[in-house]
């Protein structure tokens, strides 16, 4: 459904399900075996806060590089993707990015796409009150399950933004099932510009996910937090800890919940035994190499038209097309 929110000329479209899809996985996700909540769930109001401190962290380097990378394609993006584009931001969170490309391509429209409703409309107002002259438009959806957006059939030149890196999130199978719903949004000739972290020394990647402030930490434990505040459940979030490393095998990181000794958790009638040091498995963060996701996105219908890195290759910023016929 659609329903204008007051006071800015956003409207919202609102296809989350709610606490009824936090509760069938969280139950699902527990009883299976190795226990694992997808990270989605992450995101509510306080969790997209988090990050977003998360992003300014000295050992985050992610958030600042994607910028600086942004800000030296900008003039070619400008060139590439010409203006009265629709822009529509997967995972927009507090779309500070998206910024630099509104104002570089003047959009027709633009679409903020994330789960968390509260902070989506808390960005999304404020883009319509800083940009007047732009169209914006609001979706709270979860993208992993499907793309029914806001204005999907329109005949405008089509280019998301998927920044963050957050492909990573998924695994490569799943990457590529998203990359082809995109592929099919934004249509023949139309583009994807996307965030990829790459491989890197495993230090780098050892400090970015687990910080001297212990904010990554509490990010992941407020997973628990949630469960607690939304479901009924004796869950102490106090029992668990954080820990995140790097699988050389995969080629991921993973973070986990660690609980500090045995107990049963009730949750919603049901019961669930840990042990001491069992955990749940509530993310991975794939690394690539540029020919890595080259491959993997021409899996889906994209090719890889412009690649730009920083100076240490830490990150890069891909400008995919759809390719003719896919």
């Amino acid at each position: 459904m659609t329903d204008p929110v007051d006071p800015t000329n956003v409207r919202l479209f609102d296809a989350h399900p709610g606490t009824a899809d936090l509760r069938q996985e969280v139950l699902a996700g527990l009883a299976a075996r190795p226990r694992a909540i997808p990270p989605k769930f992450f995101y509510d109001e306080r969790g997209s806060a988090l990050f977003d401190q998360i992003c300014e962290l000295p050992e985050y380097y992610q958030t600042r590089t994607e910028m600086r990378i942004l800000q030296h394609a900008l003039p070619e993006l400008g060139r590439l993707l010409g203006s009265e584009c629709m822009l529509v931001e997967l995972g927009s969170g507090a779309s500070k990015k998206v910024r630099l490309l509104l104002e570089r391509l003047r959009p027709s429209a633009y679409v903020g796409v994330d789960i968390s409703k509260e902070f989506l409309l808390t960005s999304t107002r404020a883009l319509a009150r800083d940009y007047p002259w732009l169209e914006v438009h609001a979706a709270c959806v979860d993208f992993s399950a499907g793309l029914e957006i806001p204005h999907r059939d329109h005949d405008a030149h089509k280019v998301a933004f998927y920044p963050g890196s957050s492909i990573g999130n998924f695994g490569p199978d799943e990457a590529v099932h998203l990359l082809k719903d995109v592929a099919e949004m934004v249509g023949e000739g139309g583009h994807l510009l996307i965030g990829v972290d790459l491989k890197k020394p495993v230090s780098i990647l050892d400090a970015a996910y687990n910080d001297a402030a212990g904010v990554t930490a509490e990010f992941n434990l407020n997973l628990l937090r949630r469960i607690r505040s939304e479901l009924e459940t004796d869950l102490d979030p106090d029992t668990f800890e954080h820990y995140a490393f790097y699988n050389p095998l995969a080629g991921r990181i993973e973070m986990h919940l660690i609980s500090r000794l045995g107990q049963r958790v009730h949750i919603e009638g049901q019961i669930f035994p840990f042990g001491a040091g069992e955990g749940i498995h509530t993310e991975n963060s794939y690394k690539y190499t540029v020919g890595e996701f080259g491959e993997l996105a021409l899996l889906a219908g994209f090719r890889q038209q412009e690649v730009w890195l920083d100076d240490d290759a830490l990150f890069s910023v891909q400008l995919l097309q759809q390719a003719p016929g896919k």
